[in-house]
């Protein structure tokens, strides 16, 4: 491939001059046919690697900015470095080609020193390249800097890159400016052995909604199977910036049972393709590691990777110790679920943008060209309406109760009994609600998305079972910032029921953070996740940013508080759920010990209540929720869970009451739905 040069409304880059100037000093670099041409602009002839015109030419020189024509000295750039060529044209008062030049790759005869160029687009005759300034880095004299997707050092042609590895990301104007991914950028990162390459389209999306977008793009093929929704209905634009669709997936993971019965599958288009069995957390690790990813700059948090669930009893992964006292089993669902995403849509709720991700497998034939059209399908999917199927009114079946309320008063009088005598600080105590549900899945979301927006909301299709919920609480976030990784824990402890009026309900809000009981298991929490973060933590790095908020939310409102800190160097988000799962909002503390007792008080395995849904991005970045206000639909069934957290003092009355409260959205979501939803 050559360099060929072509007129355009952009100046060159600085890492294309550097880079060209480098070339001319390495002469021991393979050779490789180029040809540079110039078009347009009022010279005529070409221009040479250093800047020369034809034979007898001068070299061209850059002329005053202020010299240039209004019309043509708009456009320069003080720090950008463009060759110009001596103008011939009797119109031009500078003498200088007015039109700066930017660089395309054509083959050609003629042979000058290789050069390598990392494309940034794929320009038409006439077209520029977008202007990326934050991409810009001066190389030194000795070698040329390559950049690669997301402005980080690309490795040398032929290297290929660490295992598991990503390039950085940008912000989200990043986004907007990068440009798509050329065939040629796509066989240079192949060749630097990435093996999963996103492709990126860009629509409007301004009129749609989260749930219109996930009708038209995966709900529409085969019910949605192995898809799902993540939305964040409140907040700003810490929260509820993005919401993404995760399109029906090809391959999952899957986990069930403990110790020498651990079992962890990958099943790809509904065949076992890989089984193993050792711990599935371990597994998970080097799975990720696997996927070498090329990410574009700006891309949000979660741009591809693994979406799903990690229920309660995966603790058992990491505690071996509870691998012998786990409960029966009456829902005989997973220990995880993860869905590994290839096709994303996410949406930008602040500019009304939609970007449709696609990842493209290089080793697979055609892999480039099948993206583009796959991208091409789902862009023509956006031009259809769809509704909603309508809901009728249909029999409502009352709720069923697993536990039955003099057995869970009991478990509560026993857990104050072992608290008293010292054995715990708190032990949360919770109990399962059923009832018949035969209505979509899909629609007891929108009923919930309505009825409890929260900054977790989350619709999941896996296939037999459907997971619906409202989590206000994460179990912990990892994110890239400019200090590190930071690891945020947001406990959410003390409740109380919304009152029926603004006075009530701040009177509500008063009585909460004045309880000496509330206060004394919310401070516990504070202490655990400090605890929980400090295992992984760099030293000094982890504190409390907030402290006893009140959080509102349909039915109830809570205290709740923030703890962060640095994530040490070399550790990753398996080392990061070990540490903190599951929340000590749904054990109680000494954490084990209570989940030790938890086991014995309650009549069956937890499943996925009190686990994590949420996602592991191919970006490194990991968000999950606490799986509270959560249902399953599984058989033609709804199931719902809810704790409470008993202390020395607790009522047994009141924390079986709290239970039905913090049960009450699902249960009345589903009621909305019965009674028919147009």
């Amino acid at each position: 491939m050559a360099l060929q040069v072509q007129a355009g409304g952009i100046d060159l880059e600085d890492g294309l001059v550097a880079h060209a100037r480098a070339v001319e000093r390495q002469r021991d670099v393979r050779q490789r046919d180029t040809r540079l041409e110039r078009h347009a602009g009022h010279g005529g002839g070409g221009l040479c690697a250093r800047g020369h015109g034809p034979a007898g030419d001068e070299p061209g020189e850059r002329p005053d900015e202020a010299a240039l024509p209004k019309c043509h000295g708009d456009s320069l750039k003080k720090h950008d470095r463009s060759f110009y060529s001596r103008c011939p044209s009797a119109g031009c008062a500078t003498g200088f080609s007015r039109r700066p030049l930017c660089y395309t790759l054509r083959p050609c005869s003629f042979t000058t020193w290789s050069s390598q160029v990392a494309a940034a687009g794929e320009p038409g005759p006439g077209a520029s390249l977008p202007h990326r300034t934050a991409d810009r880095t001066r190389a030194p004299r000795s070698r040329c800097v390559l950049r690669g997707p997301c402005g980080a050092e690309r490795n040398e042609p032929g290297a290929a890159p660490a295992a598991g590895a990503t390039t950085a990301r940008g912000g989200p104007a990043d986004l907007e400016r990068s440009p798509v991914i050329t065939e040629l950028e796509f066989k240079s990162l192949a060749g630097e052995g990435y093996n999963r390459i996103p492709l990126i389209a860009e629509a409007f999306a301004d009129l749609e909604t989260p749930l219109s977008l996930y009708l038209k793009l995966a709900h529409a093929r085969d019910g949605g199977r192995y898809s799902f929704l993540l939305e964040s209905v409140v907040g700003g634009e810490r929260f509820g910036r993005y919401s993404f669709i995760g399109l029906p997936a090809r391959t999952l993971l899957r986990a069930s049972g403990f110790g020498d019965q651990a079992r962890t599958e990958v099943v790809t288009d509904g065949q076992v393709v890989e089984t193993d069995q050792g711990n599935p957390l371990d597994f998970i690790a080097a799975y990720q590691k696997r996927f070498k990813v090329a990410l574009r700059p700006g891309l949000p948090r979660f741009c591809g990777g693994l979406a799903g669930y990690f229920g309660y009893d995966a603790v058992r992964y990491i505690e071996k110790k509870l691998e012998s006292t786990c409960p029966p089993d009456t829902l005989g669902m997973p220990d995880i679920l993860l869905l590994q995403c290839e096709e994303v849509a996410v949406i930008d709720n602040l500019s009304g943008k939609l970007y449709l991700i696609v990842y493209a497998d290089p080793a697979q034939p055609e892999a480039y060209a099948r993206g583009k059209k796959r991208l091409r399908e789902l862009k023509d999917q956006l031009k259809y309406s769809v509704a909603a199927p309508l809901v009728k009114p249909t029999e409502s079946h009352p709720p069923q109760r697993d536990f039955a309320k003099a057995d869970y008063l009991a478990a509560v009088e026993r857990a104050k009994e072992l608290i008293a005598a010292g054995d715990f600080m708190q032990v949360q105590v919770g109990q399962r609600i059923h009832k018949r549900y035969t209505e979509s899945p899909l629609s007891l979301y929108r009923a919930l998305r309505s009825l409890n927006p929260s900054p977790y909301m989350y619709y999941y299709h896996f296939g037999d079972c459907h997971v619906v919920g409202a989590s206000p609480e994460i179990l912990v976030r990892q994110e890239r910032t400019d200090e590190g990784q930071k690891i945020t824990i947001r406990p959410l402890a003390g409740t109380r029921p919304r009152g029926a009026t603004p006075e009530k309900d701040k009177a509500a809000e008063v009585e909460l953070v004045n309880d000496p009981k509330e206060r004394a298991e919310h401070v516990m929490l504070i202490d655990l996740a400090r605890n929980d973060i400090g295992r992984i933590a760099r030293t000094g790095t982890v504190k409390v940013t907030e402290a006893f908020a009140v959080e509102r939310y349909s039915h109830v409102m809570h205290i709740v508080s923030n703890v962060e800190g640095l994530l040490n160097e070399g550790m990753t988000s398996m080392d990061v759920l070990k540490a903190t799962f599951p929340a000590g909002t749904l054990t109680g503390a000494p954490k084990v010990h209570a989940m030790e007792l938890i086991d014995r008080l309650e009549p069956s395995k937890r499943g996925l209540y009190g686990g994590a849904c949420g996602y592991l991005s191919y970006a490194g970045d990991m968000d999950v929720a606490i799986a509270i206000r959560t249902g399953i639909v599984k058989d033609g069934t709804l199931y719902v869970q809810a704790a409470a957290g008993v202390v020395a003092d607790s009522v047994p009355e009141l924390e079986w009451k709290e239970t039905e409260h913090k049960a009450r959205a699902l249960l009345r979501a589903a009621e909305l739905v019965e009674e028919g939803l147009e």
